[in-house]
Parts: C-alpha cells; structure tokens; sequence
C-alpha cells in the first residue's frame, strides 16, 4: 500500500483550518474519514458566550459534516465530553485552586485530541491522524527522530502547544497546513467554495466563551472558591500591603485587577499556595533566570538537549530564548537562561527547541 492510499482521520471542529487540511488529503490520494469531536457544551459554561465563540456547537458539527458531503467522505461525531471533563476541566481546576495557571489547551492537544482520539481509532485500522494546526512534521537528522517544526506562518505557528505528543503519536501525524499561511488558507478555501472559508477565529478558552474563568470557577466549581480564602499581599521585603481575594484569581505577571494603592506599578511575582500568600513586587523583581520542569515528554533523547545550548519558550507569545538543561532526577530538569526573564509562570509549558524544532517539554514546576 501507498502512503497517499493510507487511512488517515481528520480531526475537523467546523472551521476553516480543518476543512482545507481535509481537502488537501483528499487532493494527494489519501483515504480519508472527518471526525468531529463533542468535547463541550457551551451552555454549559454559563455566562453570556457570543455565537461566534462557540466550541462544539451543532454548527461547527454541521460545518464539518458538510464539508466532508462535499469531498464524498464519511464523517463521524464522537462524544468524548467525559474525558475531557475528567482529564482537562479536572486539572484547569486543581491548577487554579494550587495557585497555578494552566494551559488547557495543551493538555487537551495532548490527552484528548492525540491520546485518547488515537486509542478509539486503532480499532478501525487507521494509519493516521491529521489536524490543521500550523506546524511540521520533521525528521531530526542527528537522532532519526520526529520532532515538531514550526509552520511557516509565524504569527500562527502552532510548535508551542504540541510539545507533548508522545513520540509513537507523532510518527503517525500528519500537519496538512504546515507550509501555508493563514491567508493562503484563507485563499484557497475561497478559491474552492467552501462553507468554512469565513469562519470566525477562536480566540477564548473553549469551554470558556466569555473568557472569564473566574467566573466559569465560581459558577461551576464553588467548592474551589470555598477553598480558596482571602490573603495576604506581600512585597518584595515581606512587608504585607494588602488582601487578596483568593490566589485562583491570580497569575504571575498579572497587573490590572490588583486593587493595590502603592504609588508605582506592581506585578504578581509569585503565588503560594501553602501560605495563601501573593507575591507582588516591580517588574524587575519579577524576573528570574532559573527554573524546574516537570511532567517531561522528550521526541529525541535527552543527550541532544542537557549541558548544550538550546532555546526555551515559556508561553505562547514569547520567543523562545537560549537556554542550558540540567536534569535534577527522573521526571524534573533544571532550566537556566542565559538572561532573565520576565513572569516565568507555574502551570504553563515549557518547550525545548534546537533550531526551530520543538522536541519535547515539561510543565514549569516552580521559580
């Protein structure tokens, strides 16, 4: 059999992306099945979401239902809302309630969209799983290994929030938008007539339409804010200057919103969660150069990234910035930067790169 004559299933959430990613498929021969996975209801959510931001709403499964009717392949809908409320929702809450801040959607890329989708598809003989996420797929020439590229689009690139695709996961990948830009996905969608060429981009945390997740906590999960007391704010002398209202409703490096009368500028530079305490100091005293990883997930080995220089992105819209790994034991890796940085944040992902390949990352334990 043929590479392009293999099974391949589409991950499609009734967008632009997806669709266009199902129809190149399509285009080099591949046989190929739409899938539209029920994660979410966002009447769920409470608060007040705009149709626009809807995540898994009957339109965005009819979207990719009908897109798959016009390339003459099968679609199928797959309730997975259980896993996804066990494995992602369950730890955005302990994430918030241990004073972290979490990044769902790589913990839904990783646990849901990859993982869990792959198990239930090995049952049907498919030999791989395709996104429209904007990145590559790439041998790395030292170790044979595949690793994460970025896409060509930098403003889209999507290298950030894969990093923890397990690597047999990764071998049977495929990223159809890799080499296109958002406006030549635009284009073509257009060019092709499809329904999706318009669609909205989702900005929000999807099972959170009005972005406010302090809201979406109070209202679903009340038993996190009883958990949750008011607290001291603390400077960076250890003087207290005032009370917080619970460290769920706080970040490292957040400003607005402190309630704080201090006559300059204070960021959030640290969260304890054992104290109910928060941290609060200028912006130079929330910097810091060194830090620890866990929950690691590494594409080539270890050797190609410890005690040598390498790059590390900390957050989605930060550039990756020169590094040096160290491991400390099993599961946690030490990692310095050549200068600091700026609100290195518990709970967020840190992504390893050398060149621009990401190949592997851990979830930033502490500062």
């Amino acid at each position: 059999m043929s590479e392009n004559n293999k099974k391949v299933v589409i991950a499609m959430s009734g967008g632009v992306d997806s669709s266009l990613a199902a129809r190149l498929l399509v285009e080099q021969g591949y046989d190929v099945m739409g899938v539209t996975m029920k994660l979410w209801g966002y009447i769920d959510s409470g608060g007040r979401p705009t149709h626009d931001s809807n995540c898994c709403s009957l339109d965005d499964i009819n979207n990719a239902k009908a897109e798959c009717a016009s390339l003459g392949i099968p679609h199928y809908t797959l309730d997975m809302s259980a896993e996804f409320k066990q494995i992602v929702i369950q730890n955005f809450v302990s994430e918030y309630k241990a004073g972290r801040t979490p990044n769902p959607c790589i913990v839904c890329n990783t646990e849901i969209k990859w993982h869990a989708l792959l198990n239930k598809l090995d049952d049907l003989g498919v030999d791989f799983l395709a996104t429209g996420h904007y990145a590559r797929k790439i041998k790395h020439e030292a170790s044979g290994k595949w690793v994460i590229g970025r896409g060509k689009d930098q403003n889209k690139d999507q290298a950030y929030v894969l990093w923890g695709i397990r690597p047999d996961e990764l071998a049977r990948t495929l990223f159809p938008l890799g080499d296109l830009s958002k406006t030549e996905v635009r284009e073509q969608a257009a060019k092709a007539d499809m329904r999706t060429a318009d669609t909205p981009e989702s900005m929000e945390i999807c099972f959170v339409p009005d972005n406010d997740y302090r809201r979406f906590l109070t209202e679903q999960y009340p038993e996190v804010i009883e958990a949750a007391p008011s607290g001291d704010f603390v400077d960076a002398q250890g003087n207290v200057i005032g009370g917080h209202q619970g460290i769920h409703n706080y970040t490292v490096g957040q400003r607005k919103g402190l309630g704080l009368a201090t006559g300059e500028r204070v960021f959030v530079n640290k969260i304890d969660a054992e104290t109910n305490t928060v941290h609060v100091g200028n912006k130079k005293e929330a910097e810091a150069s060194t830090f620890i990883v866990d929950s690691i997930n590494l594409l080539v080995d270890e050797s190609y990234i410890l005690d040598t220089p390498v790059k590390v992105q900390i957050r989605y819209n930060h550039s990756a910035k020169p590094a040096r790994i160290a491991r400390l034991d099993e599961d946690a890796y030490e990692v310095t930067f050549d200068s600091p940085e700026n609100a290195i944040t518990p709970g967020q992902s840190a992504v390893f790169f050398l060149e621009d390949h990401a190949v592997g990352g851990g979830i930033i334990k502490s500062v």
